[in-house]
């Protein structure tokens, strides 16, 4: 009985999905060579690499639309309830997850807004692939680094990111180049920025949405005007 050889790295392909074109050949040894290299003229196709529908596509691409506004309801939702800017909790899942409800982060981290399994825990999350679970547990963790943090928006994202022990040891944003990165993110999804330029790029112009104005009537009868919409739970937009 001749021999069997898989050509590396085909092995694991070859047992699974096929996602190239797999040849086999016989040599003059009677050996058997399964590879994705027709190098020999005798190379038979065996398994022909599958194409992608492009219905699949257009299936999947209105699959994410719908989730997205099934998502939209759940973070409005939730964002009344925590007193938070709706966009402020997209920012953080558009940079978390890329709203994916089933990713998982090399440090354990999962769902949409990418919640520890501690913190799961902590925020009596017990689904956290369940999207309205994890907005809620989401949300609800970032009123409370919010809250930790004087209403510092800066430090509070610093903090969802490296934990909050980390930003109080430092008291600012920690020397992490990730940390800096996902607070700048998220910033600028939520100020609006639609362009992003790469570094050392002079010709690309960041376009901004205008930012909205609220009128707050305080406790006293004193009307406050601010940009910012954690002041309150009723603030009428401008």
């Amino acid at each position: 009985m001749g021999k069997v050889f898989l050509a590396l790295p085909l092995i694991l392909f070859f047992f699974t999905i096929a996602q190239a074109d797999i040849y086999k050949y016989i040599d003059e040894s009677g050996v058997i060579y399964y590879t994705d290299i027709p190098s020999v003229k005798k190379a038979n196709r065996v398994i022909k690499e599958k194409t992608k529908d492009s219905s699949t596509d257009s299936r999947s691409a209105k699959s994410v639309s719908a989730s997205k506004s099934y998502y939209n309801s759940i973070i409005h939702d939730k964002a009344a309830i925590y007193h938070l800017d709706p966009s402020l909790i997209k920012a953080v899942i558009k940079t978390e997850s890329n709203w994916n409800c089933r990713a998982v982060s090399r440090k354990g981290a999962m769902g949409l807004m990418q919640l520890m399994p501690a913190t799961a825990v902590e925020m009596n999350v017990h689904d956290p692939f369940d999207p309205e679970e994890n907005i809620e547990g989401g949300t609800k963790y970032l009123r409370y680094l919010l809250e930790r943090f004087n209403g510092d928006l800066t430090l509070a994202l610093a903090a969802y990111n490296a934990g909050p022990n980390t930003v109080e040891k430092f008291g600012y944003i920690p020397p992490i180049t990730e940390t800096k990165q996902y607070v700048s993110r998220v910033l600028s999804l939520y100020n609006g920025t639609t362009t992003y330029p790469s570094a050392g790029s002079g010709s690309m112009k960041n376009t901004k949405k205008p930012e909205p104005i609220y009128k707050i009537t305080l406790e006293d009868g004193t009307i406050l005007f601010t940009n910012s919409y954690l002041f309150t739970n009723n603030p009428v937009r401008f």
